[in-house]
């Protein structure tokens, strides 16, 4: 068991959990993920590790709730406990001293990208941060990227904060005025499909990350499977970060479509052999 030391909400279905993972807190690095399970029958969810404190010998995670899993997770309080935390899992982000580094965030996808803001701007590059959302309300984390960066640019569809526009538009403002030496994207496929065709008009290399489409976070489902390139991936193993001017995103949005009704179907769904609701 892993008990929440702290919680906290961005909004009212996103939610910022502190867990107890002394282990997991030493050997993280950035673009880590762990899995978490929440009940004897609970539903393996992987989320990716949004910052670790060693001294604590604790993880942060940031929950959506979608779902009925990451719905039960949200509804955890402080002093709870998760029945399973497992991990580091994944491979680390590559993180070497390139220059000028656009680190391009979109929801809730702003919370992985953090320790990789982190660790490029530690390792010291020029880190220039784009944060994006629908409204000021859904805009997440932007101190924490203000302390450990050298520029942060908010856009909002609305122009309730910020400047009003695309996360695209905030990537390009910068590629406009110096060169850019590298840009990660983490957050809905669509957004990091159009940050990866911007950047590839650029030539700028582009790493992009699919934790949002992996499922047991072993390889073993084959879920997050994507082609990139010549080759077929899988984003728990093999990822979750990939060449974003490689990554076949029409395929990657239409199978995430193809089981929409079912799961609309199964949020009242009783399990047949008696284990109650799933």
């Amino acid at each position: 068991m892993n008990r929440i030391v702290s919680k906290e909400h961005f909004s009212p279905h996103v939610v910022k959990l502190e867990v107890e993972a002394p282990l997991i807190a030493r050997s993280r690095k950035a673009g880590h993920f762990v899995i978490v399970r929440v009940g004897e029958q609970g539903e393996r969810i992987p989320l990716t590790i949004a910052s670790a404190d060693t001294s604590r010998g604790t993880i942060t995670l940031v929950v959506q709730a979608v779902g009925r899993s990451s719905k039960k997770l949200c509804a955890l309080g402080e002093g709870d406990a998760v029945t399973d935390v497992v991990g580091p899992l994944g491979q680390a982000t590559h993180i070497e001293r390139v220059g000028t580094v656009v680190c391009a965030g979109g929801g809730v996808g702003v919370a992985p990208l953090l320790p990789i803001v982190e660790a490029f701007h530690k390792a010291g590059n020029r880190v220039i941060v784009v944060l994006a959302a629908r409204t000021k309300d859904l805009i997440i984390l932007e101190d924490r990227m203000r302390a450990c960066s050298d520029e942060v640019i908010i856009m909002t569809d609305d122009g309730s904060y910020g400047t009003k526009g695309l996360v695209t538009q905030g990537v390009e403002s910068v590629i406009q005025r110096e060169p850019v030496n590298l840009c990660v994207s983490i957050g809905p496929a669509v957004m990091m499909k159009f940050v990866a065709a911007l950047t590839k008009k650029y030539e700028i290399p582009t790493v992009a990350s699919l934790n949002t489409i992996m499922v047991d976070g072993t390889g073993m489902c084959g879920g997050c499977r994507v082609q990139v390139g010549e080759e077929t991936k899988f984003a728990c193993v093999d990822g979750p970060e990939f060449d974003g001017h490689l990554v076949d995103f029409h395929g990657l949005m239409a199978r995430g479509r193809m089981y929409r009704t079912q799961e609309a179907k199964e949020k009242d769904h009783i399990c047949n052999i008696g284990l109650g609701r799933n």
